[in-house]
């Protein structure tokens, strides 16, 4: 038996070339790894997991379901001020400098 004979592979170059387009793939998805429906089962206000979601209050948000463990803390959830939830700080030492 003779072991002289080597197999050479060419690592460097690519198997093979696609040389035509799918039609799918010619332009790039909108949708590429977007859901059609987002679902937050942890409360926002409390951080809490919430198992059984059957019952529970929520508010849909575009295409964000937000679940909550009681209607107090959906309501306080609604009522943090959407611009800023914290006063910001007057800054008088800096002339012209943005705050916030």
């Amino acid at each position: 038996m003779n072991s002289s004979h080597t197999i050479n592979l060419a690592f460097d170059a690519p198997n093979g070339i696609a040389s035509d387009v799918l039609l799918r793939d010619q332009g790039q998805s909108h949708r590429l790894h977007e859901p059609g429906l987002m679902i937050s089962s942890v409360d926002p206000i409390t951080g809490q997991e919430i198992e059984d979601l059957a019952g529970r209050p929520y508010i849909i948000d575009s295409n964000m379901v937000i679940y909550f463990e009681s209607i107090e803390t959906r309501q306080a959830y609604r009522d943090i001020p959407i611009d800023h939830p914290f006063k910001l700080q007057d800054n008088p030492d800096q002339d012209g400098e943005a705050e916030g």
